[in-house]
């Protein structure tokens, strides 16, 4: 599971490199200060704050390996390659929420662009793989963690912006 590619828009990817960068170069320069300061105040075995250090150096290095990681299997949606005609990663879905009776638009994005507050939901969520491959008109049902089934009716398909 670990060699899966990991899609992503451009944005997507711009943004992994970016946090990436962050910390690698201020993330790293903080923490080293920090454990130089706790250095300073002798005993290791009693000191709080070197360990706090240490442990915020382990963190952020777990992190870089882990987006490191991902930007090594990343795959780029291309944006001018992104179909209407069937639901996939980078395109803007507009359902029929059939339970809800209410219209609702979701960008299908990859896993790691998922932010709920703009809609923007993963292509491997239960709403997002229900969606994927559908076309305009039929209508998916989804397995909601809990427990239950939605319907929705596909309205249109259209590239996110």
């Amino acid at each position: 599971m670990e060699s899966e590619e990991v899609l992503l828009t451009q944005e997507g990817y711009n943004k992994l490199e970016s946090e990436l960068e962050q910390l690698k170069t201020v993330e790293r320069t903080e923490i080293a200060e920090r454990i130089k300061i706790a250095l300073g105040y002798g005993d290791l075995s009693e000191n709080s704050e070197y360990d706090e250090a240490k442990s915020a150096q382990e963190l952020n290095e777990n992190k870089i390996l882990e987006l490191e990681n991902k930007i090594r299997r990343a795959k780029i949606i291309d944006a001018s390659e992104v179909d209407t005609s069937k639901v996939q990663v980078g395109n803007m879905v507009k359902v029929h929420d059939i339970a809800f009776d209410e219209d609702v638009e979701y960008t299908i994005v990859g896993s790691t662009e998922v932010d709920l507050a703009q809609n923007k939901i993963s292509n491997e969520s239960p709403i997002g793989s229900a969606l994927i491959g559908a076309r305009r008109g039929k209508i998916v049902e989804a397995e909601l963690p809990n427990g239950t089934t939605a319907q929705f009716r596909i309205l249109s398909i259209k590239k996110a912006k």
